[in-house]
């Protein structure tokens, strides 16, 4: 059993997993590397003069590995209410979680396929999003939704950043109180 399943390792889902594993959290990532970051030239990331999508994907895996998220290749079919919370269900596995961070860019396929309630995307290019609450809650209890899917700016930094503000809501509702992740420099 995860606390915490994401579904997507680009930067939403990655900075979702960071968070939640350096909490703690139990946390599973299943991306499908097909994330559209992977064909972007980056320059206007905050801390980073520029970078290469598939670099940026590349240190996120690294990052939420290091405090110890499980990250699986595979394509995520399906999301079921299970006794404990959910069933998700991938092309080669079956996993229980708590809490499910849905983080598949544009692609709102298998949010719909869930039964997850979508809207009219304003960004160019992205026709539909999950209706999302103002702390990354999907319509079903225990789903959440961050980044571009979740209507949010394509945009790295600002996927990202969504990212990090849905995982600090699912903490902080494992926990019962307000999280907060701040590091100190080491003397």
């Amino acid at each position: 059993m995860f606390d915490v399943v994401v579904i997507g390792a680009g930067a939403a889902g990655a900075s979702a997993a960071l968070f939640t594993a350096k909490a703690g959290k139990k946390t599973l990532v299943v991306d499908n590397d097909k994330s559209m970051t992977k064909r972007a030239w980056i320059e206007n990331h905050y801390g980073v003069a520029e970078i290469t999508g598939p670099d940026l994907i590349e240190i996120g895996k690294k990052q939420i590995t290091k405090f110890g998220a499980e990250l699986v290749e595979a394509t995520v079919t399906d999301v079921q209410k299970s006794e404990n919370g959910f069933k998700v269900v991938t092309d080669q596995n079956e996993y229980e979680a708590q809490h499910v961070i849905v983080a598949t860019g544009a692609l709102v396929t298998l949010a719909e396929t869930i039964g997850l309630n979508t809207k009219p995307g304003t960004e160019p290019r992205i026709k539909t999003v999950l209706d999302v609450d103002a702390a990354g809650k999907t319509n079903i209890e225990g789903i959440w939704a961050a980044g571009t899917v979740a209507g949010v700016s394509v945009h790295t930094i600002i996927t990202a950043g969504d990212g990090a503000k849905v995982a600090i809501n699912v903490i902080s509702e494992i926990n019962g109180e307000r999280y907060v992740d701040h590091d100190v420099l080491k003397s």
